[in-house]
């Protein structure tokens, strides 16, 4: 039997996991294929040139690199972004590209709700001035009660929705800014409608991002919009880094613009350098909002699944991305 060449690049541990479903799904014609390059020994095209399958993390899928990966039919994605793929170059070749949402739902939404009563309670700040020396409960900027306050989401996927019993058993209202959502779907989950982005930004004591990240959320939150938020807000991203100007964001937080922000992305991962990291006024984390053992074989689990509806049953997987291609 041919089987299917689905090449795992530099993906962390090993493939008996999936090895173990393939047989349990009692699926034959799949070979999975570890691939270690991390000294880059050789170019990544020439690693993968036989995949009809692809399963990458952090490996930018270009339309070079597509064009040059004939049997390529599916990129899948253990993650809930895909603005690592060019999506029009993928259809154009009928490569599909699925990726996992819901994954991390839970952990991101404990994440970023951990990230909301840590700035306002001061918790990460506190434990660093009283590790430096000072024990003095009134340091740092002055603290409220929630109670009452708005929790604004740009955006409203799994997260979000994960997000939203918790909050509203805090006592907080919640304004929701999601184009593609209407104010009686909204209002099913408790929310409010906030018909733009400005009118979210200029209401809210928290505003979280939840949107991928694309042409038209790149920069979404800049200098005109840190602007538009109260002075007493917090601000918090645990989508993507480039989602936010992050000089406009430093400019902000250190001139009194916003009262703080808690992130779990930033612009520049890949040499882990942010001007952020200096700033007393901020909670950072290292792009960990989404780890649990469970979201990871979650992710896992879906990914797989969507190789086998692509190649073994020759079906549109369920997860897929660019629903326009054509196979």
């Amino acid at each position: 039997m041919d089987k299917n060449k689905v090449i795992y690049y530099n993906i962390d541990d090993n493939l008996n996991f999936e090895n173990t479903l393939l047989k349990e799904w009692e699926v034959e014609d799949i070979e999975l294929i570890e691939i270690k390059n991390q000294s880059n020994e050789k170019s990544f095209v020439e690693c993968v040139k036989e995949a009809d399958g692809l399963v990458v993390e952090y490996e930018q899928i270009t339309r070079e690199v597509i064009e040059q990966l004939p049997n390529l039919k599916i990129v899948s994605l253990q993650s809930i972004g895909y603005n690592n793929v060019d999506l029009e170059a993928a259809t154009k070749q009928g490569v599909c590209v699925t990726n996992s949402p819901g994954f991390c739902a839970e952990e991101v939404a404990l994440h970023c709700i951990g990230l909301a009563i840590d700035l306002v309670r001061k918790i990460s700040f506190y434990d660093r001035s009283v590790r430096r020396g000072k024990w003095d409960p009134l340091l740092g900027y002055k603290t409220y009660r929630i109670t009452g306050k708005t929790f604004g989401m740009v955006f409203f996927g799994a997260i979000p929705k994960a997000m939203v019993p918790v909050l509203q058993s805090l006592g907080l209202e919640i304004l929701v800014y999601a184009p593609t959502k209407s104010k009686e779907y909204l209002e099913g989950f408790g929310c409010k409608k906030a018909e733009t982005l400005d009118q979210l930004l200029e209401n809210s004591d928290f505003v979280s991002l939840h949107c991928p990240l694309m042409a038209e959320t790149t920069h979404l939150i800049g200098k005109n919009e840190l602007k538009k938020m109260k002075e007493s807000a917090f601000l918090i991203n645990t989508a993507r880094g480039a989602v936010v100007d992050e000089t406009a964001l430093v400019e902000a937080l250190q001139t009194g613009v916003i009262k703080g922000a808690g992130i779990d992305v930033i612009e520049d991962e890949v040499n882990e350098k942010s001007d952020l990291f200096g700033l007393e006024n901020v909670v950072i984390t290292p792009h960990a909002a989404f780890i649990s053992e469970d979201s990871f074989y979650d992710a896992r689990v879906k990914a797989l699944s969507q190789l086998v509806s692509r190649l073994s049953k020759k079906e549109m997987p369920t997860f897929i991305v660019n629903k326009q291609v054509k196979f």
